[in-house]
């Protein structure tokens, strides 16, 4: 790898040069290996693996539960992408794009799948009629952020939190710009929460479930170690935020579901009743 680098006429794949996930990036789509996927209980099954685009839904689901919405109970069936169950036949079943989140509801006939993140908050908050505005000029404002995020957080993971933190070459040209956009992205979240308690306006939203796993997390320090590099403690409104969304008893909930990493105390791996994180947190006493 050169910073000489000059691009051939036609790109080939160099299944060596992927970094550390060489393993699962390719540059074709569809199912490598038969394998259907699991079906709970419940008429919601998710199929995730809790990294920050994962976080969304899960927490989604626990708050739509801390409000009395029963019908939302759901089984989470753990997705380990490293080791390429997001190419299995079931899962490119329900989501042909092989990335994870994925749902299915199967309170319909025929059951429903849902995949892309953004898409499944806004199905569930439409099925259930929580967490959107009904105000028009509301809604308007929580789907113009809630598409900011999706439209965003690409340059923030696969761009800084790559080059930055995975990359097995540091590449300053590529730092660098990206770092720029992340900080740029963080001053406009910073200026919209100096004038609103929540990214939409006073009322949380599915805007604020979509883009504190990303922007959350890192300004608190919880992914790609970056805070410091990134100044996280400047954005004295996103760092109010953030600290106020952690707090939430059903974010802390969502954030331990499908969660592979970190403290294991933090860890649900798959969720397929309340009880579960009871369950979790005796089975760690006991350890």
């Amino acid at each position: 790898m050169s910073d000489n680098y000059q691009p051939p006429k036609v790109w080939t794949w160099d299944k060596s040069g992927g970094g550390a996930f060489a393993n699962i990036n390719r540059p074709v789509s569809g199912p490598t290996h038969d394998k259907a996927l699991p079906v709970g209980k419940h008429p919601l099954q998710l199929y995730s693996l809790g990294t920050p685009n994962g976080q969304k839904v899960t927490i989604m689901l626990e708050e739509l539960l801390a409000k009395g919405v029963s019908d939302a109970e759901y089984d989470a069936w753990l997705i380990r992408i490293g080791e390429g169950d997001q190419f299995s036949s079931g899962f490119v079943d329900v989501n042909p794009n092989s990335k994870i989140p994925a749902l299915r509801d199967h309170s319909t006939t025929p059951p429903t799948r849902v995949f892309e993140s953004g898409a499944i908050l806004l199905y569930l908050a439409e099925k259930f009629g929580h967490f959107l505005p009904t105000d028009p000029a509301k809604r308007t404002e929580t789907l113009n952020w809630l598409f900011w995020l999706q439209g965003s957080a690409p340059f923030l993971g696969g761009g800084f939190g790559h080059f930055y933190n995975y990359a097995p070459v540091k590449i300053e040209y590529a730092i660098n710009r990206f770092t720029m956009e992340a900080k740029r992205q963080l001053d406009v979240l910073d200026k919209q929460l100096a004038q609103h308690t929540f990214v939409a306006g006073d009322e949380y939203t599915i805007a604020d479930m979509a883009i504190w796993p990303w922007y959350g997390n890192v300004v608190l320090g919880n992914v790609y170690n970056a805070a410091e590099f990134l100044d996280a403690g400047s954005y004295k409104n996103v760092q109010r935020w953030a600290k106020a969304i952690a707090d939430r008893p059903a974010v802390k909930r969502g954030r331990m579901v499908n969660r592979t990493f970190g403290e294991p105390s933090e860890q649900l791996h798959e969720r397929h009743d309340a009880s579960d994180f009871d369950t979790q947190t005796e089975d760690k006493r006991n350890a």
